[in-house]
């Protein structure tokens, strides 16, 4: 049996110049974290005593007789990828729902590509692990995503990413002392919506958007280069009224991206003191991100009191493997 843990991600800055559609002739770049809630895969080889051949647990329970039976898409491809001919029994559990904001659909693709390989023995660096899962999402599942939840899957951390040219899918580790980075989580607080959408549904309208907001894409990347030099400086509060200016932006790209509910929780916020924020991922629904001093952060949380807060922390480490016994379940011949 196998089980790894794979963290979740919070995107700050860059989101939407990681799409193949935009930095195919342009610079893309993020800025983003992983922080403490993770998605869990525990895989193990299925003794052959079952009408079925392979059991696959997540919101739902399939029971199949071969690969292409499976409707979850991820582990069909990802089992076809990996050419595992043998049955397996494969359950998921997250911190956190998906469809919400936190590239969690990723996050399963990495964590499953990471249990799988150590299922077979074989070791996997994390930057072939980020490669493969793009790959299997963007090329065999056909989904519209970009690439940074992916590489931030795997890696762990506060990361710069670079995409295309010659630096495609270059990680630099953000290294700011210890001190600061914990004054950043400080004033960054995270609210549910209450509600998920498809991100790859979303994504597709940004994506066709993308020649008529080039100028609006731009900007967007040179705010991680500024993001930064913010987080170098002694000036965090300009880290979140930055987060506005993107946020701003981020709206124009695309009449799928925000709700009026979703503005209403974020114009609140900023009414009881927040300086700046953001939606979580392609938009649509899932987590709010609220960049707010320390002090105002009562108020804010009484304005939202409806809504419901997920504390977190920064981790470190990516997708990890925390339980290994390779041989469980398997027959030998």
């Amino acid at each position: 049996m196998i089980i790894s843990r794979t963290p979740f991600r919070v995107s700050f800055f860059g989101g939407g110049t990681d799409y193949p559609a935009w930095f195919h002739d342009h610079k893309g770049a993020v800025l983003a974290t992983t922080i403490d809630k993770y998605c869990y895969i525990t895989c193990r080889y299925l003794p052959p005593f079952f009408q079925h051949k392979s059991r696959i647990i997540y919101s739902k329970m399939e029971h199949v007789k071969s690969v292409n039976d499976i409707d979850h898409p991820a582990v069909r491809e990802v089992l076809k990828f990996l050419k595992i001919k043998e049955g397996v029994e494969i359950h998921h559990d997250g911190d956190l729902p998906a469809r919400t904001g936190l590239g969690s659909s990723s996050s399963f693709t990495v964590g499953l590509l990471n249990s799988l390989y150590a299922l077979k023995g074989a070791l996997i660096s994390k930057e072939e692990l980020a490669r493969e899962a793009i790959y299997v999402e963007q090329e065999m599942c056909k989904e519209n995503v970009g690439c940074q939840d992916q590489a931030l899957a795997a890696f762990g951390g506060l990361n710069y990413i670079e995409f295309g040219g010659d630096n495609h899918l270059h990680v630099h580790k953000v290294t700011i002392p210890w001190e600061k980075k914990r004054l950043l989580e400080r004033h960054l607080m995270m609210f549910f919506t209450g509600f998920s959408r498809l991100a790859s549904e979303i994504a597709v309208h940004q994506i066709k958007n993308i020649p008529k907001k080039r100028k609006e894409l731009k900007i967007m990347y040179e705010m991680t280069r500024q993001a930064i030099a913010i987080l170098n400086g002694n000036n965090l509060k300009s880290f979140g009224k930055l987060l506005h200016e993107s946020w701003k932006l981020k709206r124009s790209l695309s009449d799928k991206i925000t709700t009026t509910l979703i503005n209403d929780i974020y114009d609140a916020a900023r009414r009881a003191g927040a300086i700046g924020g953001k939606l979580l991922g392609a938009g649509g629904g899932g987590f709010v991100l609220i960049f707010a001093e320390p002090p105002h952060q009562k108020a804010i949380r009484r304005k939202l009191r409806k809504l419901l807060e997920i504390p977190f922390r920064f981790e470190d480490l990516g997708s990890q493997i925390i339980f290994y016994q390779p041989n469980s379940g398997k027959i030998s011949e």
